[in-house]
């Protein structure tokens, strides 16, 4: 076991960490198929993935971890560096877990798992999820934005309740905190789905057997804190725009093509 539980590995120089980052991708998606290779805007959406990356100053290498041949194919033909990876993965933090296996990563390694459909996430962000991991002593990472009530209630935006330290205490589809008085004073904070990870970590987190809250509200990342692990959080101000529908995706064209 890399990390036993509640263990704490020893901070990193936050000034010089340099990170990898692995960007999961595959071509089956339920309301999108083939997300990845879409390409009105003259450029494949997993391009638009990698060229954001490419931005970050913390980032050193980045990898598109695939099932599809096809996904492949077109990674390397535009200069990226993409790995075939297995097909039966249940999430992206488990074909990342075999990405860095692959990859000999060392176990103080930091790693960023990168959505494959966010064509549009800033580089700072990526650049401050590596810098919070890097400065602390957690096995993980993520990010966070404030989140009006009137859109807290909508279950595909996931909300997150953090302690006084920046320290996740919960995440759920729910609005949590409940705003019991209904005084308008929650303060909601959506969860942005990139994570950053220890590498040693990440191979122990997809061990780890699924847990009751994990299996009830679909979000792999409380099978962390579920087994007692610390997931730290910052809070950025990027609203977490990805591409999950066809609507998604004719609005990220209609903006890269006013772009110019």
């Amino acid at each position: 076991m890399p990390f036993p539980l509640h263990s704490r590995p020893a901070a990193l120089d936050s000034r010089s960490m340099k990170a990898i980052a692995i960007i999961p991708a595959r071509y089956a998606s339920t309301r999108l198929p083939g997300k990845p290779l879409l390409a009105k805007t003259g450029r494949c959406l997993i391009q638009h993935v990698v060229e954001a990356v490419r931005g970050a100053r913390r980032v050193e290498r980045i990898v598109v971890a695939t099932d599809d041949e096809r996904i492949a194919s077109a990674v390397r033909g535009f200069g990226g560096e993409a790995l075939m990876t297995r097909a039966d993965h249940r999430s992206g933090s488990d074909r990342l877990a075999e990405a860095v296996e692959l990859l000999g990563l060392a176990d103080d390694a930091i790693v960023v798992n990168v959505q494959g459909d966010e064509p549009e996430i800033p580089p700072a962000c990526v650049d401050r999820l590596v810098e919070l991991l890097a400065g602390a002593e957690a096995p993980m990472a993520t990010l966070v934005t404030p989140l009006s009530a009137e859109r807290a209630g909508d279950p595909n935006r996931v909300k997150a309740v953090l302690d006084a330290d920046g320290r996740a205490m919960y995440f759920s589809r729910a609005p949590i905190p409940h705003d019991r008085d209904g005084d308008g004073s929650a303060a909601y904070k959506l969860h942005l789905g990139i994570y950053a990870y220890r590498a040693a970590f990440l191979k122990r987190f997809a061990a780890l057997p699924p847990t009751p809250a994990e299996t009830a509200e679909k979000l792999e990342q409380l099978r962390a804190l579920e087994h007692g692990y610390t997931i730290l959080a910052a809070e950025v101000a990027y609203d977490g725009a990805g591409i999950d529908t066809p609507a998604d995706y004719a609005a990220f064209v209609r903006r890269v093509l006013d772009q110019g």
